[in-house]
């Protein structure tokens, strides 16, 4: 040591301690502002074991990154520079002091020296090419770099970099040190900074520069992105392991399925409990959805905090990617920003209830005016804001008229799930976007104006189309076969082991009717015992639901739950079995009625047809001719991960399939989704249409798919695209089921159908009648020995 390396030594402590506290107090605001937000309604911390092997496998293996493998390489390099990192770098606390020095004990072991080794160059070579990566992408059009903060960026990767070389600089002015007191470096642990040492000088105040210049790089990002609480671009990488480990879903799976369901104060609400609540207290006011920002749950400010700005999301939206104003990034960024600009005001106590100030009050109810002197003019500006609004809106005169998130964005969303799926950082956009349109149709009455006839469709005729439900049977008199209607043909489940759930498109749609009947048929043929509703079903209420009509939803599945429940009086909640060839009716009976009670077995058609052909029950014989290509439907796949199934029954039915560029987990949305099927599209490209484009050159006889919503869109894009042209009449859109029924034909004609006979033999439990029979009897039988 000499007086300059102890004079740089100082003035490293000195300006550490100030930019720690700049650091410390950006983590103060964040975790203040997360106490703003609401109770959610998960249990966000149990389990804690299966919650602690998701963040290990998704930052360790990088499970999430890894999607797209080139960045997810580097990136984990990175990442692992940083984590470990962090021991080198504090070790400059000592190098600058003493240029010879390190950690005790630690620094003399060769292990040692071969991890500073791959940490810096690993850092260098990750950190360089993500760089390259950026530039490149920023190049293209409708790139997923755009709208992010840039400056943030850059000064992130600069830091990243500076630290990488720190570290090989450092230690190969150590060793250029050790080279001029006779003692060579080794290849095997120092391959890099060696033979750079060979040219730099042996002079310990360069190397104390070094590891100052090394200290004082990461003390900058430490005070600049404590300045900066909304760069997630920075903060993810600390913010990312707790919104991994709060995930939704404790078993590792994306917030998909199921949506979010509508809470107040962590609690769900029903029209039930808000009544009950109105009942204890005439005051009381519900919060129906997010009408605010303070309005999302904690775990919904975390996930703001987290974005990294990467841009997946966006870049898998087909909202975006069609020209729409939606972006889920640019929403989330948007959420953020207003979220952190509002907070101030937020946690001074202010409180706005239809535009009237409510928190700081005095006595007689007005606004304080000398405690909201006190909030930054900033902060009382943001808190004036619309959630949604327009944000085009005219500001010159009214600073507040312009809302945090445009009415048309929200309303683009096809709650496909692709944002969520891609998210490296387990980020809920569909659940914060639905809270946002619950608000507007429950409270405000701000919807696109066609969603006025599919409630009041849902609402008087159980069906988006408005049809009687006495149609809901006529699909059958097309068969050569008859069907048991529980409730009609048969009292109960009893002898059936499937409920066939025909929904609303099935009976209704021409199109989506030959799905239907090509399922019953191939059923009948395989011997399965099946049975259906018939007029007994209504709306599964997935598009009221996703409309943001929460309550509409709950009073359709109400009434189909009862009615299912009734149906499988007696049998084991193991084998209510119920086969579906909607997606949407998929996800809504497996993964929404549970929580309201009712819970089943559901199946998509692709999957029992599956099992029936692997089990020989129906034999494929001949091969379908042309090429076909199958679209994912997002409720099938995303959601609910079935991607196999549709393709081994393709396969099986000597299908020649041809994949369209983005399929499986990255599979573009058809655009009917998220109530979608029933809204106007007349911004930028239909979405239908970009997606028919992508089937269309795979030159394809026939597009398949597996949901009857998939069907109309994609049989609308093909019309619209081959009218007029060579290809008029020469594509197909059909359901895959159609394409088994035309393997397993023979000579023109079906195979004779099989003796109906069980899969799985049920353990049949005592209906609820013969239960309180047995109840009755038995208490005859002690009022007669009385």
């Amino acid at each position: 040591m000499s007086g300059v390396t102890i004079t740089l030594g100082t003035i490293g402590v000195l300006l550490s301690l100030f930019c720690w506290a700049s650091f410390i107090g950006g983590v103060t605001r964040m975790v203040r502002g997360l106490f703003l937000g609401q109770k959610d309604g998960f249990d966000r911390f149990r389990p804690i074991l299966p919650r602690l092997k998701n963040v290990l496998v998704e930052v360790g293996a990088h499970t999430r990154m890894a999607r797209k493998r080139s960045v997810g390489f580097f990136h984990w390099f990175v990442m692992v520079g940083f984590m470990l990192g962090a021991i080198v770098w504090f070790e400059a606390y000592i190098q600058t002091f003493n240029p010879r020095g390190g950690w005790p004990w630690l620094s003399e072991q060769s292990w040692y020296h071969v991890i500073d080794e791959i940490l810096g160059l690993g850092t260098v070579i990750g950190i360089t090419a993500l760089i390259i990566i950026r530039q490149v992408n920023q190049r293209r059009g409708l790139n997923r770099f755009v709208g992010s903060d840039r400056k943030a960026a850059y000064f992130v990767e600069t830091v990243v970099l500076l630290e990488g070389l720190g570290m090989i600089f450092v230690k190969a002015g150590k060793l250029a040190l050790y080279r001029a007191d006779g003692q060579d470096f080794h290849w095997a642990t120092d391959w890099v900074s060696g033979p750079l040492s060979t040219i730099l000088p042996a002079n310990e105040l360069m190397v104390s520069i070094f590891a100052l210049v090394k200290l004082l790089t990461g003390m900058i990002w430490l005070y600049v992105v404590g300045r900066n609480i909304t760069w997630g671009v920075a903060w993810h990488r600390f913010s990312a392991f707790f919104n991994i480990y709060f995930k939704r879903e404790a078993d590792g799976r994306t917030a998909l399925g199921a949506l979010k369901p509508m809470t107040m104060d962590g609690v769900p609400l029903t029209m039930e409990k808000v009544e009950e609540l109105t009942e204890e207290d005439e005051d009381f006011e519900p919060k129906l959805g997010a009408g605010a920002i303070e309005d999302f749950s904690w775990k919904g400010w975390l996930d703001f905090t987290t974005c990294t700005e990467c841009g997946r999301c966006q870049e898998q939206c087909p909202a975006w990617n069609t020209g729409k104003p939606l972006s889920p990034k640019l929403m989330i960024m948007s959420l953020r920003d207003h979220a952190t600009a509002k907070a101030p005001y937020l946690l001074a106590g202010g409180q706005t209830t239809m535009g009237e100030e409510t928190g700081l009050v005095d006595a007689d109810g007005n606004p304080d005016e000398a405690k909201l002197a006190k909030i930054p003019e900033a902060a009382r500006l943001e808190a004036q804001r619309p959630l949604v609004g327009h944000t085009t809106a005219d500001v010159s005169e009214d600073p507040t008229a312009a809302g945090i998130i445009d009415p048309e964005a929200l309303w683009s969303c096809t709650t496909c799930g692709a944002c969520v799926e891609q998210c490296p950082v387990d980020i809920e956009h569909v659940d914060h976007f639905i809270d946002m349109r619950r608000y507007q149709v429950l409270i405000e009455s701000e919807f696109p104006t066609e969603l006025a006839g599919l409630f009041k469709n849902l609402e008087n005729k159980g069906n988006p189309w408005g049809q009687n439900n006495s149609g809901r049977d006529e699909w059958m008199n097309a068969l050569d076969f008859d069907i048991p209607v529980i409730g009609k043909d048969v009292e109960d489940f009893g002898d059936t082991e499937y409920l066939f759930w025909v929904g609303c498109a099935g009976a209704f749609e021409d199109r989506a009717k030959k799905t239907t009947q090509a399922v019953a048929t191939l059923l009948h043929t395989a011997g399965v015992k099946f049975a259906v509703l018939g007029q007994g079903e209504t709306c599964n209420g997935d598009s009221a639901r996703r409309a943001g009509n929460e309550f509409l939803f709950q009073m359709l599945a109400e009434q189909n739950i009862e009615t299912l429940n009734n149906a499988f009086d007696g049998v084991p909640t193991s084998h209510r079995k119920v086969v579906v060839t909607c997606a949407h009716c998929l996800n809504t009976l497996k993964n929404e009625y549970g929580p309201l009670g009712g819970e089943y077995q559901v199946v998509h058609h692709t999957q029992l047809l599956n099992r029936l052909v692997r089990e020989k029950r129906l034999i494929p014989v001949a091969p379908i001719d042309g090429n076909v290509t199958y679209h994912d439907p997002c409720y099938l796949g995303r959601h609910n991960q079935v991607y196999e199934a549709p393709r081994e029954l393709m396969d099986g039915s000597g299908v020649t399939l041809k994949e369209m560029p983005r399929h499986g987990q990255r599979s573009m949305c058809c655009g009917a989704g998220g109530a979608r099927m029933w809204m106007e599209e007349t911004v930028g490209k239909r979405i239908n249409i970009d997606r028919v484009d992508e089937a269309l050159s795979t030159s394809p006889s026939k597009i398949a798919t597996g949901c009857p919503f998939c069907r109309v869109m994609l049989s609308d894009g093909a019309t619209a695209q081959t009218d007029g042209t060579e290809l008029e009449g020469q594509v197909e859109v059909v359901d895959v089921s159609q394409l088994l029924l035309e393997s397993i034909s023979r000579d023109g004609g079906l195979p004779d159908p099989r003796e109906p006979q069980w899969l799985e033999q049920p353990k049949r439990e005592k209906t609820t009648a013969e239960q309180q029979a047995e109840r009755d009897a038995a208490e005859a039988e002690r009022a007669s020995a009385a």
